[in-house]
C-alpha cells in the first residue's frame, strides 16, 4: 500500500524512533510479570493490521503472558532494520525486505504470515482502456520508485510479450493514486489492491485492476512477522504466544468483524470507519492459513521460488538462503513446545 503521514506525525514518530535507537532493547516485564514485546509496524496502523489491535482489544495478548506495546516507523523500510538491531521484538514487514535484509548479512527471520498473498497490483482508470498487461504498450506506468517494482513491471510485460521499451515507467514516490487521478500516469503499480483499490471503488472511480500474481510474478506473502535470529533461539515461546494470540484475534474479526474493528478504529482515529470496514472485509480471507495449516503457515514452494525470481531479477547479489528466511516452527501447533 502506498501512504503517506501527514508532516507533525512523521516528526513525532521520527523522534521517537531517535529516542528509542540508543541501543539493544532490554527484556522486561509488564504488569502482572508478562514479558514485554514490542512490536513495530510497516505503517500507520490500518485494516492490514486488524487483528493485531483485535488481540489486544480482545484481551487475548494479556492472556497469552504479553504486554504488547505497538509501535508506528517513520519509514517503511525501518522496522526490519530495528529487529535486526534489537531494539524491537517484531515487525511487520514484506517478503521482498526480508530477503533483501538477509542479502545484506541481516540476521532476521519471518515467523509467520499476516497477509498470504500479494496485494501490489496494476490499477488504472477506465479511460486507460487497460483491461490485461498486453494493453500497457504506450502506456505511462507510475510506481514508488522502489527496484522490486520495476522488476515485477519488467516481468509483467515479458510475460505479456510487451516490449519494455514501448512502455514509460514514472516515479510518483508515495503519490500514486494522486498521480492517476490526475492523470500524470495511465496505470499504476504499487498500490494495493484490497486498499486504494477498495478505496477507487467507493469514490466510483471504477479501477481496473491487475494484481501482479495474475500477471506473471511469483506469489509470495505480502505482510509477515519478522524477528531476530537471536530473539527466536532466546524467547521462542513468547514469540509462538504472540501468534497464537494474533490468531484468536483474527478469529474475533471473523466472528464479529464489525465489532472487532473498534480495537483498530480507537487506536488511530483518523481513520475512515467506512473504508477500513470495507477494507476487512475484501482482507479477511487472506488473514488464513490454507486448509490443514497452522494459522501464519509460509508455504516453502512459494518462498523459494519468489527467492528465485529476486536473484534471477538483481535484485539479490547473493544465492539465496530460503531456509533461514522463514520458518513455520513458531506457529501454533506446529514446533516448539508451549
Amino acid at each position: 500500500m502506498t501512504r503517506r503521514f501527514p508532516t507533525a506525525v512523521l516528526a513525532l514518530i521520527t523522534l521517537a524512533a531517535m529516542l528509542s535507537a540508543c541501543g539493544e532493547k532490554e527484556d522486561a516485564l509488564g504488569p502482572s510479570g508478562s514479558r514485554e514485546l514490542e512490536l513495530m509496524l510497516d505503517y500507520f496502523p490500518n485494516a492490514d493490521h486488524a487483528g493485531i489491535y483485535a488481540a489486544q482489544a480482545g484481551g487475548h495478548f494479556e492472556r497469552a503472558g504479553i504486554d504488547l506495546k505497538i509501535r508506528q516507523p517513520a519509514d517503511p523500510a525501518a522496522p526490519i532494520k530495528q529487529v535486526a538491531a534489537g531494539r524491537v521484538d517484531l515487525a511487520i514487514s514484506y517478503t521482498p525486505e526480508v530477503l533483501r535484509a538477509r542479502d545484506e548479512g541481516l540476521a532476521v527471520t519471518s515467523v509467520g504470515a499476516v497477509v498470504r498473498e500479494p496485494l501490489t497490483s496494476i490499477i488504472s482508470l477506465p479511460e486507460a482502456r487497460i483491461r490485461s498487461p498486453k494493453d500497457l504498450r504506450g502506456k505511462t506506468v507510475g510506481t514508488a520508485g522502489i527496484d522490486y517494482q520495476s522488476a515485477y513491471l519488467r516481468t509483467i510485460l515479458l510475460e505479456a510479450g510487451v516490449p519494455s521499451s514501448s512502455v514509460k515507467e514514472r516515479n510518483l514516490g508515495f503519490g500514486l493514486v494522486p498521480g492517476l487521478l490526475t492523470k500524470k500516469v495511465d496505470a499504476v503499480l504499487g498500490a494495493f489492491w484490497n486498499y486504494e483499490g477498495v478505496d477507487l471503488k467507493r469514490r466510483d472511480r471504477n479501477p481496473r485492476i491487475i494484481r501482479v500474481d495474475d500477471a506473471g510474478v511469483p506469489a509470495y506473502n505480502e505482510l509477515v512477522i519478522v524477528a531476530n535470529e537471536d530473539a527466536i533461539e532466546r524467547d521462542g515461546g513468547s514469540i509462538r504466544a504472540f501468534i497464537g494470540a494474533l490468531s484468536r484475534g483474527v478469529r474475533d474479526l471473523q466472528d464479529d468483524p464489525d465489532g472487532a474493528i473498534d480495537g483498530l478504529l480507537e487506536a488511530n482515529r483518523d481513520l475512515d470507519p467506512g473504508l477500513q470496514r470495507a477494507v476487512l472485509k475484501t482482507t479477511l480471507p487472506l488473514f488464513s492459513a490454507p486448509r490443514g495449516e497452522p494459522f501464519a503457515w509460509q508455504d516453502p514452494r512459494q518462498w523459494d521460488a519468489f527467492a528465485a525470481w529476486m536473484r534471477d531479477n538483481r535484485l539479490l547479489e547473493r544465492a539465496p538462503d530460503v531456509s533461514g528466511a522463514f520458518t513455520n516452527e513458531l506457529l501454533p501447533g506446529a514446533g516448539l513446545a508451549q
